[in-house]
């Protein structure tokens, strides 16, 4: 606006000058219109240079918009990074206290079993014992079975005369002899016993 003015206030003082100014004033007039033209494009420049500055506060507030939601982003994204985190260490907490029970347990398994076999060793070793044990005694009992078989036919085999004459304490005549046979059985008898 300013511009104007001064253009119209600079024609003004041409007309007044006069005839005789004829050169002056047609170089003033140059002047002038130099000052018009000059004066038109710094107005255009101006206009230019207001349209970028609107642009770029334009810009300028949608990149504060961004950089407030790309901030808001960060921050949601740092909090799921920390929540992941901390879900991430609750499970690996989780999984080392399973993991210890587990090798707590494999432990006592363990030991139940070695416990197990100790006693299925000893048990089998007693069971060996108990069977050698058993077929001796078998074996033993055959042979009281035999003794007795043995006693039972010569006392059968003997007649009613040697009876009495063996248990009559006068005469004792064959005593002797079936003391020695009865000492005989009884030491076979003994043979026999069963020992732990």
């Amino acid at each position: 606006m300013r511009g104007r003015c001064f253009v119209a206030g600079l024609g003004l003082a041409v007309v007044l000058v006069g005839p005789a100014q004829a050169d002056e004033t047609a170089r003033l007039r140059e002047a002038l219109r130099s000052a018009t033209a000059q004066v038109r494009s710094l107005e255009d420049q101006r206009a230019a240079i207001q349209a970028k500055l609107t642009t770029t506060e334009q810009e300028r507030e949608t990149a504060k918009k961004q950089n407030t939601a790309l901030r808001a982003q960060v921050k949601e994204a740092e909090q799921a990074y920390r929540q992941a985190v901390k879900d991430f260490n609750d499970r690996l907490a989780e999984r080392d206290d399973t993991l210890e029970k587990w090798k707590s347990a494999y432990a006592e398994a363990a030991s139940v079993a070695r416990t197990k076999d100790a006693e299925r060793a000893k048990f089998e070793g007693e069971a060996k014992a108990f069977k050698a044990s058993t077929r001796s005694c078998e074996a033993k009992n055959g042979q009281l079975v035999k003794i007795s078989n043995d006693v039972v036919t010569r006392y059968e085999a003997m007649d009613p005369l040697e009876k009495v004459l063996d248990h009559d304490p006068v005469f004792g005549l064959q005593r002797v002899q079936h003391q020695n046979q009865a000492q005989e059985f009884r030491d076979k008898i003994l043979d026999q016993k069963a020992k732990p």
